[in-house]
């Protein structure tokens, strides 16, 4: 058994570092999707992981599978397409330092993901199964994310789910909405930022959790705050928690995947349903994992940034 398996994108983020005088950027590989960082925090934290999802036949997906392997993440879901290139994300920095996306994926291969591809063994045997709404973006991912969502729920399995929002990966703002509604529709654990609250509802993020619990059904919340932290949120209260200062942030690529992932390393600890966690319970568990994302963002990519757990623990 293990305990988190995820489905979704595995790719390469080409990560800003330097630009020349016609502002072309110069751009440094890395091994990302949202689903991957998510479980690389997860393995680096304690945890046994698996993942779903499909790559190219290339070199770029043949070196993902390899890094999962490296991280100690189960790679038997992981399909690699002749027909579609891995799927590259190119992340660039704005004249006011704030992050811009461009995908290659018309389609990628993580789109092309079948519902006959899913390894539906490996969910129906994990403690948690986990998503975002980059696999539902398109079908045939689409439909083959909520084949493996019906898995879990029919199996008892916890379901986690990240919203994630990309806005140029979607037709229409609208379709984003509706599929991340339907997400979290299913979810027993979320993370989502405040920006993704706002989109949605219009909403704080402490009114944002607090209608995730009481209109959608969640049972714990995390809304994080950017560089301010995060609210966390059950049935039993809530509360908020600071992200340490006086670092030095390079990249936030990944960083809200990391939290996420480390926030379940954390959770799985205890033992716990998720609405059983006391306030306290949940504020340890969200300071460890501000700690982690934070510590994250001092070096570029996801996947490759994630620090050992003892680092994290001498913040604390």
């Amino acid at each position: 058994m293990k305990d988190v398996v995820a489905l979704g994108e595995l790719l390469i983020d080409f990560a800003f570092v330097s630009a020349d005088e016609a502002g072309y950027p110069t751009l440094k590989a890395q091994p990302g999707g949202a689903p991957g960082n998510f479980l690389a925090a997860l393995q680096a934290y304690g945890c046994s992981t698996a993942m779903i999802g499909k790559v190219g036949q290339d070199a770029f997906g043949t070196r993902l599978i390899q890094t999962m392997r490296d991280k100690g993440i189960e790679t038997r879901g992981i399909v690699a397409d002749p027909d579609v290139f891995t799927t590259l994300a190119f992340v660039t920095l704005d004249e006011t330092g704030n992050r811009e996306f461009s995908f290659a994926r018309k389609p990628g291969a993580d789109t092309c993901l079948r519902p006959e591809e899913v390894d539906t063994g490996l969910i129906r045997d994990a403690r948690v199964f986990h998503f975002g709404t980059l696999s539902l973006t398109n079908d045939p991912a689409r439909a083959a994310t909520r084949e493996a969502v019906a898995a879990a729920r029919d199996n008892g399995v916890l379901i986690s789910f990240d919203p994630n929002l990309r806005k140029p990966l979607w037709k229409s703002e609208q379709d984003a909405k509706e599929q991340m509604e339907w997400g979290l529709q299913q979810a027993d654990i979320v993370k989502i930022s405040d920006e993704e609250i706002e989109f949605l509802w219009g909403l704080t993020p402490e009114e944002g959790a607090q209608k995730l619990l009481n209109d959608f059904g969640v049972r714990l919340v995390y809304a994080t705050l950017g560089p301010k932290g995060c609210h966390f949120a059950n049935r039993n209260g809530c509360g908020e928690v600071p992200s340490p200062t006086g670092l030095h942030v390079i990249d936030t690529t990944g960083a809200g995947d990391i939290f996420g992932g480390s926030a379940m390393s954390q959770f799985l600890k205890l033992n716990k349903a998720p609405e059983a966690l006391s306030v306290e319970e949940m504020r340890a568990v969200t300071r460890f994992a501000c700690c982690a994302a934070s510590l994250s963002t001092q070096t570029h990519g996801g996947i490759n940034s994630i620090v050992p757990e003892e680092e994290v623990r001498a913040i604390l």
